[in-house]
């Protein structure tokens, strides 16, 4: 099979099981929840968070094979900075997995100020995620919108936005309540969503460049 078309599925696949894990998990509880109100939810969701967590965890290997190809065809020392973010991003969403797999585990025996602490540490996966995100896309924005180009202008401009915001969405580390609270709405719909598209883009150009550099066959 041509690394094209493994980096093309690998990007798709990795993105629809991203997507179906942030589907069946739903709407999560409020920052300004109280304990009892987070334990009940979990005790209420906890299939749903165990198969948000399967989902995540097929999605890795995926994302692995995503991240490898994309490193094999960017230039050095651009392509270690990229792989150095991927890791990083698996890494700490591993953590957060972890977390709330962990207290829907026993929910039914889930403690309220156990609950809250432990859904505020989970929390600050959105804010910190932010440098790893950073890390990934900053070395394509270089390569897309340098003069010798060496991805595609559109890519370097769409991961350009999504750098931007990410940046602007530090601020999430200070926030306690609304759209900038940590696990809130700029970490969890607007930031994902603008990431999630640039690494979409991003994979499709490389498999389409891929594709164009690889040795014509008889």
């Amino acid at each position: 099979m041509r690394k094209s078309t493994v980096l093309l599925t690998a990007t798709i696949g990795f993105g629809v099981l991203y997507l179906a894990a942030s589907i069946v998990l739903g709407s999560t509880p409020e920052p300004g929840d109280t304990g009892q109100s987070v334990a009940s939810w979990f005790g209420d969701h906890d299939g749903q968070v165990r198969t948000w967590a399967w989902l995540l965890t097929l999605s890795a290997p995926l994302f692995a094979v995503f991240a490898a190809l994309i490193r094999s065809e960017l230039p050095s020392p651009h392509r270690d900075v990229f792989f150095f973010g991927a890791i990083a991003f698996a890494a700490e969403t591993a953590v957060q997995a972890w977390v709330w797999a962990g207290m829907a585990w026993h929910a039914g025996q889930l403690d309220p100020g156990t609950a809250r602490t432990l859904l505020d540490v989970a929390s600050f996966w959105g804010p910190v995620l932010t440098s790893t995100t950073i890390t990934m896309l900053a070395p394509v924005v270089v390569l897309g919108l340098r003069r010798d180009a060496v991805l595609p202008r559109w890519v370097g401009v769409i991961a350009a936005v999504a750098v931007a915001e990410q940046l602007i969405e530090t601020i999430t580390i200070f926030g306690r309540h609304g759209f900038i609270a940590p696990g809130g709405p700029m970490n969890i719909y607007l930031g994902a969503g603008l990431v999630g598209i640039a690494l979409l883009g991003l994979g499709i150009a490389v498999a389409r460049r891929a594709d164009r550099l690889a040795p014509a066959t008889a």
